[in-house]
């Protein structure tokens, strides 16, 4: 649609109708402020997973390599076998910000992610796997040759 046939829309009043039902992206996003804004783990831990136990397992696989020559682009696999998933979230310990993401799954789904994060040094990677109510964590070490949080 091109932005005259827009303003004449409004203007005939037919947009106003359905401009009522439209809203911005970021305001329906759920986002968790705290957690994004903390500078170290374990306080971006607590704010997204409140009053959570975290169970270690070894169910949840992190395929990254061990050393990475360039942290602004960090290629991550995680895998899971753990029933009733919920969500997939990835910290990464000494980044500005350790949240890096949060995946929310359909229990139908594979527990499988693949994506790219960025890595400012060597650091520990933290998934945590939300499956049938309860949290579940593993973690792996990584060495970053250059930063890519700067």
């Amino acid at each position: 649609m091109l932005r005259r046939d827009t303003l004449k829309l409004i203007a005939s009043g037919t947009l106003i109708l359905v401009s009522g039902l439209l809203k911005p992206i970021t305001a329906l996003a759920k986002w968790n402020k705290e957690a994004f804004t903390a500078r170290d783990l374990q306080t971006a831990m607590d704010a997204y997973f409140p009053d959570q136990e975290i169970t270690e397992t070894e169910r949840i696989k992190i395929g990254v390599h061990a050393v990475v020559e360039n942290g602004a682009v960090v290629p991550i696999k995680i895998e899971t076998d753990l029933p009733k998933l919920e969500s997939i979230t990835i910290f990464v310990e000494k980044n500005p910000n350790p949240l890096i993401s949060n995946f929310d799954l359909s229990p139908a789904c594979l527990g499988f992610v693949s994506t790219r994060i960025k890595v400012d040094q060597a650091s520990t990677i933290v998934i945590v796997v939300k499956a049938d109510g309860k949290a579940f964590k593993n973690s792996t070490y990584i060495e970053v040759q250059e930063g890519g949080c700067a």
